[in-house]
């Protein structure tokens, strides 16, 4: 790509991030780039181009560096095009990235959420991947539309791109109603062939930017996105009519004695204290988890712990509730096996919420039992939902408030923080694979 007009001396002198931040903002129309290799600068920072006219315009990354996902699981560092900042658009910083597993998920082949016009897969080997959806950075430059965020400040990334993103009037059915994850024009950074996280710079819509008030570690931050997702279930879980109820006045009728959670990974963890510290339920909750430091943490923040290698989860549960077994069962392994206990561990009528992803070599056998229980069954996905009054994302705001004031404890879950985007490729090469480990941080 041809460079801009050339930059002053006292320009050129500087560090790509401080040119970066330079200038007023000016007008820019919006163009993708996609994932085109290109140079690095002469100071070995990001290329940078000007965006606009005059002498005092913003100057934005042409090409980044990332970890690119470029086939199942080959992860190589290249430098990319970034995508040109639009008058309503952002250019974030990246400073964290959590690594989640839908990320695992896909780096190994098991899951393609990209897909054409028709919902047919598009290989990795023809649109390479950047992963990485689980993000915090800083505003580096705002388009001219944007008022109400400026370089500096600290934030935390919806990924989905949603009717609201794009300004679009009327909003579609879904995000009308509070659904942005099921907008009609969905996509999504790091997910479905949108750029993600695990790259020097991002450039978003500023409606998807949460600014975060605090100085809390972008580590730390990153995690709203987790959190957020935990959030909107729970909302889909209190407001869905069904036999039984985590509490009186949520939607349902006797309140839940059991409730069984079916892992206790990151997204098993922030159910326990989500569901205690947030939803206030008093009553059993049993966490089944095979691996010591996960059990430890759940009984922490308030569950007892079963550990499916050493005694039989359908037993217990049957003993510790006198027979009637669990009246919500929330699966956060993504295992087929475990699905496959499902009917053995909840009462009829209960109500089943199916979090985990991946579900490999399930037997439908099972669905029969299932079906003679008549459970209200419940497959929420993805923090997005609905938006509040300036069009951001009223989960992201929930989740990182319930963060900000200490509420949910997302920090004791990071065990594992890798200081580079040179680190991404060991981050999915073998350090989740440790017995110790929960979550892992990228830090760039």
């Amino acid at each position: 790509m041809a460079q801009g007009p050339p930059l002053a001396a006292d320009r050129r002198e500087r560090p790509a991030a401080a040119r970066l931040r330079a200038g007023r903002r000016e007008a820019a129309p919006y163009r993708a780039h996609g994932l085109g290799l290109r140079g690095r600068a002469a100071d070995g920072g990001a290329e940078q181009h000007r965006i606009g006219g005059g002498a005092g315009n913003v100057l934005h990354p042409v090409a980044v560096k990332a970890a690119v996902l470029v086939d199942v699981g080959r992860i190589e560092l290249r430098d990319v095009a970034c995508e040109e900042p639009g008058p309503r658009d952002v250019v974030v910083r990246v400073t964290a990235v959590g690594l989640c597993g839908t990320d695992f998920h896909i780096f190994a082949g098991h899951a393609n959420y990209n897909r054409d016009e028709r919902g047919r897969p598009i290989p990795l080997a023809r649109q390479p991947q950047i992963l990485g959806h689980e993000i915090a950075g800083v505003v580096e430059a705002a388009g001219t539309a944007v008022r109400d965020l400026h370089p500096g400040e600290r934030v935390v990334v919806d990924q989905g791109r949603n009717c609201m993103s794009a300004a679009r009037s009327p909003l579609c059915e879904y995000c009308a109603t509070g659904d942005s994850h099921q907008c009609e024009w969905y996509s999504e950074h790091g997910i479905t062939g949108l750029p993600g996280g695990f790259a020097e710079y991002l450039t978003i819509p500023a409606v998807n930017a949460v600014r975060i008030a605090s100085d809390r570690d972008p580590a730390v931050a990153a995690l709203t996105e987790p959190l957020g997702c935990v959030v909107h279930s729970a909302q889909l879980l209190t407001r869905t009519p069904a036999r039984y109820a985590l509490r009186n006045g949520s939607a349902g009728g006797e309140v839940a004695r059991c409730v069984v959670i079916c892992g206790a990974g990151p997204a098993g963890l922030l159910w326990v204290q989500y569901l205690r510290t947030v939803l206030g339920y008093d009553g059993l909750l049993l966490v089944t988890e095979p691996h010591a430091t996960k059990r430890a943490l759940a009984e922490r923040f308030g569950a007892e712990t079963i550990d499916p290698t050493a005694t039989d989860p359908v037993e217990v549960v049957y003993e510790r509730t006198r027979g009637r077994r669990a009246e919500l069962l929330i699966e956060a392994t993504g295992s087929g096996a475990v699905f496959a206990a499902i009917p053995r561990l909840v009462r009829k009528q209960a109500t089943i919420l199916l979090y985990g992803h991946g579900h490999t070599g399930v037997d439908l056998s099972v669905l029969s039992p299932l079906q003679f229980l008549e459970p209200t069954l419940l497959a929420p996905v993805g923090a997005s939902g609905g938006f509040a009054d300036d069009g951001r994302p009223a989960t992201y705001i929930r989740a990182l408030d319930l963060i900000e004031r200490g509420q949910v404890d997302v920090q004791s879950l990071i065990t594992h923080r890798h200081p580079s985007l040179d680190s991404v490729v060991r981050a999915f090469m073998g350090d989740h694979r440790a017995p110790e480990y929960v979550k892992g941080v990228v830090v760039v």
